[in-house]
């Protein structure tokens, strides 16, 4: 009688389990069961981009496997990285925290399962791992020596239940560096600890005014395909754009944004016509890393954009993999004219005043009739009109307020993976006061690009709104730290002091404030930095600023601070409406 071959591999193998789940399950069944499904379509699409695959899930436990043990450990450092920051937003008695244990070893295949040694130890480090951490076995270690940079402790051998060896055991340190550490206060930024990039404003080189809008997008587009690279570090595109137009030293541009990639190119376009040059360059040696020419029509355009992107990946690091999937909305642009119509939108979005958001949503408005199938015109409509409620822009709040959920809704329909559409669904949701799901789109934005400034600035702000302050400032200053010199970053500095102020943390709250007014005096900033006097008693100091403030109130204030107020506890409206009324403002009931 013929034996049937058995089948075998050598495999990295990530075991995953629940720390305390009957303890979760016994408390509340169906919150358990809400976030375990949350949780695990989280896990899943973080094995799936690090090119794994789940062959087992039974109760609160996942088991996955990858060929590369670079990518398992990859893997589970963005698990718990993830997890821990939603867990962030839980009661500490509703936190849902992953022992994860990895191996690598040899297994057999049945089907689409794996079974043997290799899959048993992994098993068993799951086990002696601590809730919330990881452990990886020695095999595993010697695979990833010199090729990732978290810290390992070794705990020595043990004997693990019913494996025949001891097996040698190290942790992972997987814990980012907070921003406050990396310099983001004060002094210089540190370099992150994975390979960082900033993409310099790409010049135009076509003589014509009119064709920068065109440079810009270029720019833009290949600043959000490097940052769907979660173990790149990559600054985002306001940060880089204060240098558009001017000679730049790359050592000093790479101190101040605290990386150590800088990549700078050009644009040149004529008719259907476009060249495009692109060059990397290590910032402390000045060494060119890669350089390239592009001529080609454009309807090549987003393939030369992908071109560079991945010339760049590889240049810096070829273990990050090129996953299908994770791209920018650019690919799902299917008509030039709606894309071209967008890039013209985001120009005039940038110029923070609302004739200039006139002119925006007039383009987007044209750019859905040319193609109502693509998400990015929906996106930055809803953003435009969310924008103009909170700078106090809007003539009519009602209707702006269902047309940016309509519109936030329907692009997040259309692209689902674009962290840019849970982005805006985030803010409209927000401002409909329906705070789990603005939370879940801030989360969302995050899952998708982990380099997502405002991605980290939407989680801040819902987390203001639910009464998390300390959480939010976490986030808040991560976003600042992946966007250190946003032309707008007084909306950021403005939700940091807010978060200080409902901690009655009034000097801080005064200092951030007066950040956020520094550059332009929007309401936003104005309003907090009022609040903050009134509860410090300085009114000599605020009064100046009161007729500046009330020139900026639309006709109907105290519906305008209601609607940008959403908190969940109107406890803490009240809080900031008595700040205002002992700065003087006298138009809030």
């Amino acid at each position: 009688m013929d034996v049937p071959t058995i089948s075998r591999r050598l495999a990295a193998i990530l075991a995953a389990d629940v720390a305390g789940y009957s303890r979760l399950m016994a408390v509340d069944e169906e919150a358990t069961l809400r976030t375990w499904d949350a949780y695990r379509r989280t896990i899943s699409d973080l094995v799936s981009e690090h090119a794994g695959r789940i062959f087992g899930s039974a109760g609160d436990s996942v088991i996955a496997e990858f060929s590369s043990p670079v990518q398992a450990v990859r893997a589970a450092v963005a698990i718990q990285r993830a997890l821990h920051r939603r867990n962030a937003d839980l009661p500490n008695d509703r936190r849902m925290e992953f022992r994860i244990g990895l191996n690598l070893g040899d297994v057999m295949v049945d089907g689409d399962n794996l079974f043997g040694d290799g899959v048993n130890v992994a098993a068993r480090l799951e086990g002696v791992a601590e809730p919330g951490g990881i452990c990886i076995s020695g095999a595993i270690r010697d695979q990833i020596e010199g090729k990732l940079s978290f810290p390992l402790t070794p705990i020595g051998q043990r004997s693990l239940k019913n494996i025949s060896r001891p097996v040698s055991i190290y942790f992972v340190d997987w814990r980012p560096e907070h921003p406050v550490a990396a310099g983001v206060l004060s002094g210089e930024l540190a370099l992150p600890d994975k390979p960082s990039i900033a993409v310099l404003p790409f010049s135009n080189m076509s003589g014509d005014p009119e064709q920068e809008y065109f440079a810009d997008g270029i720019t833009e587009d290949i600043t959000t395909a490097l940052s769907h690279h979660r173990w790149f570090f990559v600054i985002a595109r306001n940060s880089t754009f204060v240098y558009k137009g001017r000679a730049v030293d790359v050592k000093q541009v790479a101190r101040e944004l605290g990386v150590r990639y800088i990549l700078e190119g050009s644009v040149r376009r004529a008719g259907q016509r476009v060249r495009i040059t692109g060059q990397l360059i290590e910032a402390e040696t000045g060494n060119h890393l890669w350089a390239e020419r592009f001529d080609r029509d454009m309807a090549d355009i987003f393939a030369i954009q992908d071109e560079i992107t991945q010339s760049v990946v590889g240049a810096i690091e070829p273990e990050i993999l090129l996953v299908e999937g994770k791209r920018a909305f650019r690919k799902s642009v299917g008509n030039p004219d709606a894309f071209d119509c967008c890039m013209r939108a985001m120009g005039h979005f940038s110029q923070l005043a609302p004739e200039h958001h006139v002119q925006a949503v007039t383009l987007l408005r044209q750019a859905i009739k040319l193609d109502p199938n693509i998400a990015q015109p929906h996106m930055m409509l809803a953003r435009m009109l969310v924008g103009r409620i909170m700078y106090g822009w809007s003539s009519d709040l009602t209707n702006d307020l269902a047309e940016s959920y309509a519109a936030a809704a329907h692009s997040v329909s259309i692209d689902d993976r674009d962290p840019y559409t849970h982005y805006a669904f985030c803010w409209a949701s927000l401002l409909n006061s329906m705070h789990a799901q603005a939370l879940a789109e801030a989360q969302r934005s995050i899952d998708l690009n982990p380099n997502f400034a405002l991605g980290f600035f939407s989680l801040g702000l819902v987390r203001v709104h639910i009464g998390h302050f300390r959480e939010a400032l976490d986030s808040l200053l991560r976003s600042l730290r992946l966007n250190p010199n946003d032309p707008q970053a007084g909306s950021f500095q403005s939700f940091v002091a807010l978060a200080h102020y409902h901690q009655e943390n009034y000097e801080e709250a005064l200092h951030y404030s007066q950040l956020a007014v520094r550059p332009r005096h929007l309401h936003l900033g104005l309003r907090i930095l009022l609040a903050s006097l009134g509860q410090l008693g300085r009114t000599e100091e605020a009064r100046p600023l009161l007729n500046e403030f009330n020139s900026l109130q639309p006709k109907d204030p105290q519906r305008l601070f209601e609607v940008t107020t959403p908190y969940l506890d109107l406890k803490y409206r009240e809080h900031l409406a008595d700040g205002l009324r002992r700065a003087g403002v006298s138009n809030l009931r």
